[in-house]
């Protein structure tokens, strides 16, 4: 869930999955937040039905919180959201409370200046959606693999522009992909670092 600037998408989530299936996420009047619709986050989490339950998940550019919310739906068993827009990372923590989701943490931080030190713990998932008016996704992805965050068979999803550019790092080998008007979304595995010889 990350922002570019669309539209406004206040008040219009909701959980489509999983033990919180179709509860409602309040949504701050922001301009830009752009959702990650529906049917996309259903095909993303079909995709990771077989690796969600127990996982420990990173949201970053979080916005709603929409995406790491529905892991936790589906069995995660803890996410870190990440959203530097003050209100946005206040309505998170209010829906979390509602939903009585313990297993979070919401990270009110610039996620490309969190990523550059190494987390207390590794990651099973991370999901990359920064905003589209940004070109963040390429310094997002390399500071996720240099720096610790991601488990050596780790998952990424990263949504974009259809027409965006993207330089990722050469261990992130693409495992499914789709597109939707004009966004691409794809889920990939990291490889773990060939053994030196």
């Amino acid at each position: 869930m990350a922002r570019a600037p669309i539209h406004s998408a206040s008040g219009k989530l909701r959980i489509i999955g999983g033990s919180l299936r179709n509860s409602r996420l309040t949504v701050p009047d922001r301009p830009g937040l752009r959702p990650t619709a529906d049917r996309v986050r259903e095909t993303l989490f079909n995709w990771l039905m077989p690796v969600i339950d127990g996982a420990r998940c990173l949201d970053l550019f979080a916005g709603t919180g929409a995406l790491g919310i529905e892991a936790l739906s589906r069995g995660a068993a803890w996410v870190d959201f990440v959203e530097s827009d003050a209100a946005l990372a206040q309505a998170l923590k209010d829906n979390l409370a509602r939903l009585k989701q313990d297993r979070a943490a919401v990270r009110p931080a610039d996620a490309l200046h969190l990523l550059e030190d190494a987390p207390a713990h590794a990651y099973d998932i991370a999901f990359v959606d920064p905003p589209f008016a940004a070109d963040w996704w390429n310094p997002a992805a390399g500071a996720l693999d240099a720096h610790g965050w991601l488990k050596p068979h780790a998952w990424i999803y990263v949504e974009a522009p259809a027409r965006a550019t993207l330089a990722l790092p050469p261990s992130w080998q693409l495992h499914r992909e789709s597109t939707a008007g004009a966004v691409r979304f794809a889920l990939y595995r990291r490889a773990e670092p060939s053994a030196k010889l």
